[in-house]
């Protein structure tokens, strides 16, 4: 079935152009480009020989080794094989778990700074904060 521009944007946008088995980044451009850099597929999560449907909450982006070799095995057994067990997460829960991230870390850093006064509370909560804002999400 083929796919408009914009539903294929909308499925790689879900994963935040990352495979949805093994989490490699994707380009967007080599959708079903076999060889190319990036090169991907849209995968059932839930195969169609087990019953999976084409609407849109059962179709991930998948980079094209995974997909076939996926088969009619489930994703967690797909994302297992990567050491996954979920897909990454789309840009806008990806900046909501950063920013989360980021906010229980410069706590954790500030308190941790405490115990050498307030330079050391003020020095722990950026360099805490900064770490787990750049922390993966997705790990």
């Amino acid at each position: 079935m083929p796919h408009s521009k914009q539903e294929l944007r909308k499925i790689y946008d879900r994963t935040s152009g990352c495979c949805h088995i093994c989490h490699k980044k994707l380009a967007l451009k080599n959708y079903g480009k076999f060889g190319e850099r990036g090169a991907w597929e849209i995968e059932h999560s839930n195969p169609r020989a087990n019953g999976g449907t084409d609407r849109s909450n059962n179709l991930y982006a998948a980079c094209i080794p995974c997909n076939r070799s996926k088969g009619a095995n489930t994703t967690r057994a797909a994302r297992l094989r990567h050491g996954k067990t979920r897909a990454p997460l789309c840009v806008e829960k990806r900046k909501t778990a950063k920013l989360v991230n980021g906010l229980v870390c410069g706590v954790g850093g500030g308190a941790v700074g405490s115990l050498f006064g307030p330079l050391g509370t003020l020095v722990g909560a950026v360099v805490g904060a900064h770490k787990g804002y750049k922390k993966n999400p997705d790990r």
